[in-house]
């Protein structure tokens, strides 16, 4: 099957041929149609293998067969909602590259820089907003965007923006947006939960999905490394000096220990750099921007800001704690590997993730290999220990999805200050924003 026999115009063929694409990927393949025929879509594959195109083409073609002469600020007709500003800004560059050749506009949004340069954007007028939640609010707040006229609505990673704690700013988008709309939910994941929930957004929703739920890509090798939390650092350090790794992407649970370990590895001789949403946008930018082009060796991330880190034919994963939520760890993975690439996903797993282990083995249907490095043996008299989860939560204590913390000043947002109305003071705080992708 080709582009052209999805029913894609002249200029859609054109980008796509320019991106080096010739032959759409088995998602592309079932959605596009699909997405054409105005059909709201509930997509699921696993990471890399082409979700953002599959929503990206479909809908640059529905909103050029469907455009008008406008006098004065064009309408805005096409929103797409992401968890991060990462993700965002990679869905806002898909747009842009497909859609080099139509007239049609866009911009992204989200937290972490300035709202003016937004606002004036966003006040001239565009065809495609790209944002995150937290931030589309505000500029309602301040009456910069106008959502009564949008024909598409797009949820990128919806398992994750629910998961977030977004369902309440989600709510608060659906009741400003047309009812008579076409709206996809896309994501690499889907809890029986969030299928549940998305019977309540869509309309009669057709389910696209081209490999079983919640599993890894085949083109990834898997493994986990047992070792003792405390070596943990030490085997890190010596896996990537003796492989010589240039480009390692690696994981930890919290901000703190991302920050810490990023040093840590300086200390080694490793040049490293942290990504989390404590840091500036500007710092989240230039530390992957310097990952990509080489001049550190290592990125450590946290899940929420890892999501929208897109590195073509990134080697090596390494999760150097395992994720408290087991879908995560398909997301984790699924950033090497990607567009039929080969890559190696190393888990370093001490006593106390034992039980994080037999989840993400019961969540993927299957067991990863393990391999004892030598010299980096566990030591079997140590016992498990709970895990801390960062906020005083222990292995297990989960926090609901949806719910807001308690008021009072042990609350974040009660002391955020909105820049708007004093409708979002009781939204989010700054802290809060930045971490779920603001």
């Amino acid at each position: 099957m080709s582009f052209e026999s999805l029913g894609l115009r002249a200029e859609l063929i054109r980008a796509v041929s320019e991106k080096g694409y010739n032959t759409p990927t088995p998602i592309q393949q079932q959605a596009i149609p699909l997405i054409l025929e105005g059909r709201d879509i509930m997509g699921g594959a696993q990471t890399g293998t082409g979700k953002t195109a599959g929503f990206t083409l479909p809908m640059l073609e529905r909103l050029m067969s469907t455009a008008k002469e406008y006098k004065g600020r064009r309408p805005l007709r096409a929103l797409i909602l992401t968890p991060t500003r990462e993700l965002a800004a990679q869905v806002a560059e898909s747009v842009d590259t497909y859609g080099r050749h139509l007239p049609l506009k866009s911009t992204v949004v989200f937290g972490g820089v300035s709202i003016n340069p937004q606002k004036q954007k966003l006040i001239k007028g565009v065809d495609i907003l790209i944002a995150t939640p937290g931030r589309l609010l505000d500029h309602v707040g301040q009456r910069s965007v106008n959502l009564s006229q949008i024909d598409i609505l797009v949820l990128d990673e919806a398992d994750r923006m629910l998961d977030m704690g977004f369902i309440h700013d989600i709510k608060k988008v659906l009741a400003l947006v047309p009812k008579q709309k076409q709206t996809l939910l896309f994501s690499a994941t889907f809890s029986d939960e969030i299928k549940k929930l998305s019977n309540e957004l869509l309309k009669s929703p057709a389910l696209v999905e081209v490999a079983r739920r919640n599993t890894a890509s085949e083109t990834v090798n898997q493994v986990v490394h047992p070792v003792d939390k405390a070596r943990k650092r030490e085997l890190l350090s010596f896996l990537i000096g003796s492989n010589n790794w240039k480009q390692v992407l690696v994981f930890n649970r919290t901000k703190h220990g991302a920050n810490r370990l990023s040093e840590q590895l300086g200390k080694d001789g490793i040049t490293a750099a942290a990504i989390h949403g404590n840091k500036s946008q500007g710092a989240r930018t230039k530390a992957l921007a310097d990952f990509k082009a080489g001049k550190v060796r290592v990125l450590v991330a946290t899940d929420i800001a890892a999501r929208g880190i897109d590195i073509d034919q990134l080697p090596h994963v390494v999760n150097y704690e395992l994720p408290n939520v087991a879908e995560d760890y398909v997301h984790r993975i699924g950033r090497t590997g990607r567009a039929g690439n080969e890559g190696e996903a190393m888990s370093l797993v001490c006593v106390d993730e034992h039980k994080l282990l037999k989840d993400i083995e019961r969540l993927i249907k299957r067991d990863i290999p393990k391999t004892i490095i030598s010299d980096f043996e566990p030591d079997p008299s140590i016992k498990a220990e709970p895990i801390n989860q960062g906020r005083g939560r222990q292995q297990g204590a989960r926090k609901p999805a949806g719910k807001r913390p308690p008021s009072g000043r042990n609350n974040p947002r009660s002391n955020f200050k909105s820049r708007s109305n004093n409708q979002s003071q009781s939204r989010r705080s700054t802290g809060q924003a930045q971490q779920r992708g603001r």
